[in-house]
This record gives structure tokens, C-alpha cells and sequence, in this order.
């Protein structure tokens, strides 16, 4: 896959050089470039943003023709490439995995960081897409493009090197991952559950799977409302809603 990123400030992105992006990067798996809009900018001072039409408008929007001429000139380098265009922006769709793995299909992205008050309207016409990482308002879309270039990179065969591990995401199943521990065995006064050390896979399977469905209930319940149950997690969710209320009387919220 290749990632085009226009931006202002492309030194943002030195920091994705050393994660696991950079090293797919390095291991050919990926091509990720930066361009700077100023670069593209005919101005004599090379500014890439000017005063909004209308007046009464308090900041700065980001020039239609240096975004025009990169996007042109980055599809004249990559003409047989299938490719999407996006603007980070806060009025966009907000980015979820579902998107990251529709994403994660193309052949190229461009994503377009919109900064200042944002985009010369006219610059949406050459877009497919409008994300939003959701309902804030960050100073420019260069932090949204770092995490949906994680988010979607991660998902490529080879870049994380252990591709079961993308299966088991939170997220990825439509569930949130279950608790998971590591040594020591006892820690503060905290065990790890026997379970998870008797060696039986198949029941170390369904306590994941049944705390997986706990874990979500229990913190983000409006997940589970259109999810597709299998007869299996009707039987463990089941169990779960009826543990969770003997709890609840157990050790009733004050």
C-alpha cells in the first residue's frame, strides 16, 4: 500500500518512523510519503493559507490551489493505482474499525490534514472520503491521519508479524478484547485466573470468549445491540447478565 500525506507540518510524522509503521516501511510492506502544501504554493512568499471571503471569520483557510497541485501531481506519479482521497476534517464521518478495514483494501490513500479554520470549500471536490477521529476539535488533521495510518496499516498481511493478533483487537470481532496477564503469576495481592494456567485451549477459549462479552457489556453496552450472537455467546451472555446481577445485589451501586 502507499500513503500520500499532504500536510504543513510533515516533522509531525518523524515520530512513525520508529513504530511498527517504520519498520514496515523499512521492510518494503508499505510506501509512505509527506508533502508540504507550501511546496506546491505559487505565491512568492509560499503561503499556503490567506483570509476567508466575507469577512467576520476569525482565523485562516488553507489555499484550494496548493492542495490541487499535490493531489494532481500525486496522481500523475501513480496513475494505476486505485486510490482514496481524504479530508481529515470534524465534519466528516467518524472513524471506527469497519472504515479502518475498508481502507485497509486500497491500493493507495491520500489524506489531505486540514489545519486553520480548515479547506477552501472547493477542495471537498476532490475528496472520497471526510473522516473525523470524532465529536472534538483538534488544532490540525495531522493527529487523525497518524492514527487512522496506524489503525489501517496494522491490518496489512506482514506489518504487525503476527497476523492473529489483528483477529483478536478489540473491535475487530465486534467485542472488546477480554483481560489478558502475564507473569508474575501473583502480583499485589492479584492472581491470575487458574484457567488461563491449566493448559485445557478449549476452555481457555470460552473463559476469553465469555469475558470478552462481559467486558463489553460492562463498559460499552450499545455494542452488543446489533451484534450477531452465535447459540454459544447467547448461552455464556446469558450467564453473564445473570452473574453480573447477583453481583449487583450482592454489592448493590450506591
Amino acid at each position: 500500500m502507499r500513503i500520500d500525506i499532504l500536510t504543513l507540518f510533515p516533522d509531525m510524522f518523524s515520530s512513525m518512523e520508529h513504530s511498527i509503521i517504520g519498520k514496515a516501511k523499512r521492510q518494503g510492506l508499505i510506501d509512505l510519503y509527506l508533502h508540504n502544501f507550501r511546496d506546491f504554493a505559487k505565491n512568492k512568499q509560499k503561503h499556503a493559507d490567506d483570509y476567508p471571503y466575507g469577512g467576520e471569520t476569525a482565523g485562516m483557510l488553507l489555499l484550494a490551489q496548493p492542495i490541487f497541485d499535490a493531489v494532481d501531481a500525486i496522481e500523475k506519479e501513480t496513475l494505476d493505482l486505485k486510490k482514496r482521497i481524504v479530508l481529515l476534517d470534524p465534519a466528516g464521518k467518524v472513524f471506527d474499525q469497519k472504515m479502518a478495514k475498508k481502507l485497509a483494501a486500497e491500493k493507495q490513500l491520500i489524506f489531505i490534514c486540514g489545519h486553520y479554520e480548515g479547506v477552501d470549500e472547493r477542495v471537498r471536490s476532490l475528496v472520497t472520503d471526510e473522516i473525523s477521529l470524532g465529536d472534538y476539535v483538534l488544532t490540525g488533521g495531522e493527529l487523525g491521519a497518524m492514527v487512522i495510518t496506524d489503525s489501517v496499516l496494522r491490518l496489512l498481511p506482514g506489518v504487525l508479524g503476527n497476523d492473529q493478533s489483528v483477529k483478536t483487537d478489540s473491535h475487530s470481532s465486534g467485542l472488546l478484547e477480554e483481560p489478558q496477564y502475564t507473569r508474575p503469576r501473583k502480583f499485589c495481592g492479584l492472581e491470575v485466573p487458574d484457567i488461563l494456567l491449566s493448559g485445557n485451549h478449549e476452555k481457555i477459549r470460552q473463559w476469553r470468549l465469555k469475558e470478552s462479552l462481559r467486558r463489553t457489556h460492562q463498559r460499552r453496552p450499545e455494542m452488543l445491540e446489533n451484534f450477531d450472537f452465535t447459540d454459544e455467546m447467547k448461552k455464556m451472555f446469558s450467564e453473564v447478565l445473570a452473574e453480573e446481577l447477583l453481583k449487583s445485589i450482592h454489592y448493590p451501586l450506591k
